[in-house]
């Protein structure tokens, strides 16, 4: 156990000069343990994921400022995920407050709604549907980028250029032109 806490100290100090690999390394080594410590705070899954993150996000943010507790920084760790934990369960809590505090009327009929609404939802998937089939491998690439992935607009021409010089395009030079101009407009 000896040689694992000199071992934390020397990545923690290499942390504290900013070195990401070493920090990369103690993330690797206590985030499971901190994402068990989350989930039982929070409950779920993904807000167990957050809260770790935002664990890590802090102790990196104020490594210079973090207390080692014999050797390591996994208590400090511990008690900021529980700090975190709670600002999440109070945040929570506020947003479940304002949805409550907001006005309802009698006259809207929520499963009336919820059925027009997937009714609506299932003709779209269908058009949606064939009109992604219609497209060439390099358009659908594109719109998985920049719809699906979020991926931002104004770097979307770069890379397909990019791609297409690297021979990825499985269409002839000219023929997906048009309409990936059409799109990147």
């Amino acid at each position: 156990m000896g040689n694992l806490e000199s071992d934390e100290d020397s990545l923690w100090s290499r942390s504290l000069g900013g070195d990401g690999e070493a920090f990369g390394v103690l993330y690797d080594r206590h985030r499971d343990r901190a994402f068990r410590h989350a989930y039982r705070l929070a409950g779920n899954h993904h807000d167990a994921e957050d809260i770790m993150a935002a664990a890590f996000l802090e102790l990196w943010r104020r490594r210079a400022n973090v207390r080692v507790v014999e050797g390591s920084i996994l208590p400090w760790l511990l008690v900021t995920t529980t700090n975190m934990a709670r600002n999440n369960g109070r945040a929570a809590a506020r947003y479940r407050k304002l949805l409550d505090s907001l006005p309802r009327t009698e006259e809207s009929s929520l499963p009336l709604e919820a059925d027009f609404f997937a009714d609506q939802q299932e003709s779209l998937d269908k058009d949606f549907s064939q009109a992604l089939g219609t497209l060439n491998t390099t358009d659908l690439h594109l719109v998985s980028l920049v719809v699906f992935e979020d991926y931002p607009p104004h770097c979307r021409s770069s890379r397909f250029e990019h791609d297409s010089r690297r021979g990825q395009d499985t269409h002839a030079p000219g023929e997906a032109t048009d309409e990936s101009r059409t799109l990147r407009q």
